[in-house]
């Protein structure tokens, strides 16, 4: 089920796992990354979002009924398509990152506007997803182009965090408490958000930007984890081999 809040010069959408048929749009705060600004609406959904409408917005369209959704470029295609299941991917782990954040801010660790900030970038992916670019116009591509600097920024994050850990010496099981296991289960949903977009990058439907951020993110997830373990006093499960 998809959600949406509308604020003053902002709307704010969560698309539904194998259907964008509602929303998709940039989710932007005063001080996120410099990556495209632009909301991504799609054309039979603007409704939602214009003044004077006389009472709630329903949630369902029943356009998707029979199995297929549309791409922001306006194409119609089966729900199992490669598009829609990288959506669905990437919306599992804008959850996954969500409720690791929920653990982290009971615990007070600080990094949590990055992962803020990483949540809004996956809005950005997804369009960019959506957008295949066999099918889009200039202006479809204006508006959901993925530029490199979150990459930059969390390589950046990375290496301020890894500042603070012990070198890695051992291979370490998803453990150290409860925000960092979850943070270790956002980077296995990550790896496979990434795993679903590789094909479609390597098609040229998406920016190669887009994998990298995927693939960098994984690494920052896997760090932020270890350094959460660590700032509560956690050890984290060392691998051995079973006797």
């Amino acid at each position: 089920m998809a959600s949406f809040v509308v604020k003053p010069a902002r709307l704010c959408c969560v698309v539904r796992t194998g259907g964008f048929k509602s929303l998709f749009s940039a989710y932007r705060t005063g001080n996120a990354l410099n990556s495209s600004r632009s909301a991504v609406i799609q054309r039979h959904a603007l409704s939602y979002a214009t003044e004077g409408d006389k009472g709630p917005p329903k949630i369902y369209t029943k356009t998707g009924d029979k199995g297929f959704s549309s791409t922001f470029t306006g194409e119609r295609r089966p729900k199992e398509d490669h598009i829609f299941e990288a959506l669905g991917n990437t919306d599992e782990l804008s959850s996954a990152i969500g409720l690791a954040r929920e653990f982290c801010l009971d615990k007070g660790h600080t990094f949590t506007y990055q992962l803020d900030k990483i949540q809004c970038i996956l809005q950005d992916v997804g369009s960019n997803i959506a957008t295949p670019r066999s099918s889009a116009r200039e202006s479809h591509i204006k508006k959901t182009t993925f530029t490199a600097q979150p990459i930059a920024d969390l390589e950046n994050w990375i290496d301020t965090l890894t500042e603070e850990l012990p070198p890695l010496t051992n291979f370490i099981l998803p453990s150290g408490g409860k925000g960092s296991a979850a943070l270790h289960l956002a980077r296995t949903v990550c790896r496979r958000a990434e795993r679903s977009v590789a094909p479609i990058v390597r098609s040229g439907e998406a920016d190669p930007d887009v994998a990298k951020f995927l693939n960098r993110l994984s690494d920052y997830l896997f760090t932020a984890a270890r350094y959460a373990a660590k700032k509560e006093g956690n050890e984290a499960k060392i691998y051995k081999r079973p006797e």
